[in-house]
Formats: C-alpha cells, sequence, structure tokens
C-alpha cells in the first residue's frame, strides 16, 4: 500500500454516517463545505437505513457527494467500514451529521500531521479548547471510564477515546479491519491503532453535545457493549492471538 506522506497530501475525505438526521443533514454539509482546510474534499454519505425521510433528501442532493445506502440498520461501525472502503483521500476524519462536532476545528487537527507527523489525530473534548455545552454527567463520567480502561489495556494517555473526531492517514485507517458494527467501533479502532503503533496526537476541540430529547443515540448499552470490545481486543486477543 502507497504510504501517505505530508508532500502527498492534497484531499480529505469526511465521511459521514447518517441516520435519521433530516433536521441537521443539509446543516453540517453546509458546513463542512464552507470550511477552508487547503485542501480538496471528498464527502461520503452512509445512510444506514434512516426512516425519516434523511434518504430522500440525501437522494436529493447535487453536487459531488459520494452517496452509499445500508438496506438494513447497522450501525455507525458498519457505516465507516462501508465508507472507508470506498474513500480516496489522502486524509480520512469521521463527521457526525448531528452538529455536535464543528468542522472549524479540523484545522487544528491537521497541525499535528503536517507539524509532528502524526498518523493519526483525535479532537478531544476534555482538553482546553473552545466553547461546550454543559450537559450529561453522567455520560461524561462513563466516556472517562472507558477511556481510562482503554488506556489501561493500550498503555497510553488520551483524554477522549470515544470522540467522533478522528482523522487518519488514509494508509493506516484502510490497513486496520474494522470489525464492530455499532458504536464498538471507538474502542476497537483505538486499541489497534495503539497494537500497531500508530503516532496518535490529541488536540482540544469544541462540543455542541445535544440531549436524547433532541436526538442522542448512544446509551447505557452502547457503553456495556464498549466494555465487552477493550477486553476483547486489549485483553483476550493479546492472550490468545
Amino acid at each position: 500500500m502507497e504510504s501517505t506522506t505530508i508532500d502527498t497530501i492534497k484531499t480529505i475525505t469526511f465521511i459521514v454516517p447518517v441516520y435519521n438526521e433530516r433536521d441537521t443533514l443539509s446543516d453540517i454539509l453546509n458546513k463542512i463545505e464552507a470550511v477552508d482546510l487547503g485542501l480538496r474534499k471528498e464527502i461520503i454519505l452512509v445512510d444506514d437505513c434512516s426512516t425519516d425521510g434523511t434518504r430522500a433528501i440525501i437522494e436529493g442532493l447535487g453536487g459531488d457527494f459520494v452517496k452509499l445506502y445500508h438496506e438494513n440498520n447497522q450501525g455507525k461501525g458498519a457505516a465507516i467500514r462501508t465508507a472507508v472502503k470506498a474513500a480516496t483521500g489522502d486524509l480520512v476524519i469521521v463527521q457526525d451529521a448531528d452538529l455536535e462536532y464543528d468542522p472549524e476545528d479540523i484545522k487544528i487537527m491537521l497541525v499535528p500531521v503536517f507539524k509532528s507527523g502524526a498518523d493519526v489525530v483525535y479532537g478531544s473534548r476534555f482538553l482546553p479548547s473552545g466553547p461546550s455545552r454543559v450537559l450529561l454527567f453522567w455520560h461524561m463520567v462513563g466516556n472517562k471510564l472507558l477511556t481510562l480502561l482503554t488506556n489501561m489495556v493500550s498503555n497510553v494517555n488520551l483524554t477522549d477515546m470515544e470522540t467522533c473526531y478522528k482523522l487518519f492517514k488514509k494508509d493506516v485507517i484502510k490497513s486496520i479491519p474494522i470489525e464492530e458494527d455499532r458504536f464498538g467501533f471507538e474502542p476497537e479502532i483505538t486499541i489497534k491503532l495503539c497494537q500497531r503503533r500508530a503516532v496518535l496526537y490529541e488536540v482540544g476541540i469544541s462540543y455542541h453535545g445535544r440531549t436524547y430529547a433532541e436526538g442522542k443515540k448512544i446509551g447505557w448499552r452502547d457503553g456495556v457493549h464498549a466494555l465487552r470490545c477493550i477486553f476483547k481486543y486489549g485483553i483476550w486477543r493479546r492472550i490468545f492471538a
């Protein structure tokens, strides 16, 4: 596989998993298109069998969007897996469609790639950054607990493993098989990156979280599954590989 180097980086692929986001999809796409990153953009939309009219919005979009569709709801990890296979950008970033993450923050995420040789950059909601909405104490506690456990099995010092904003060099993300279909993608990919000794950086980002009433989808069951994934990829496979 051709290696991604600083001199070859010309294009960034936005992977946008979409499930029932008719109220926010157009806004996030406008934000992506408006942000000036100094790179050509490829935008891949993966509709994960939306039932609220989102698919019709995607089908009606003009422009150069790559549009992919799941005929059954499979989960965020499955949508990312589908999009990674189609991605052609030198860099790849995951962008939720719900307006919680601001594409303007990607500018600072690019800095470690071009200045420090990072293979991967996480946008942390828990490092000093821009404005962050005050919300959901126990959700924060769960995030920090899962990050702590991931750090323990990986021997790293991340502050926010569960962040959506993960920026990868193309050859790095394409070389890792994504097995998890849902939110287990987050610990899975983090542990596998650490096992492969990827050069991983974090930067602080803003965060405009939403409540469950406003459409937030991740719940306690996903947290339990994340625990299983940490054990599976961080301990079980290390022992029995």
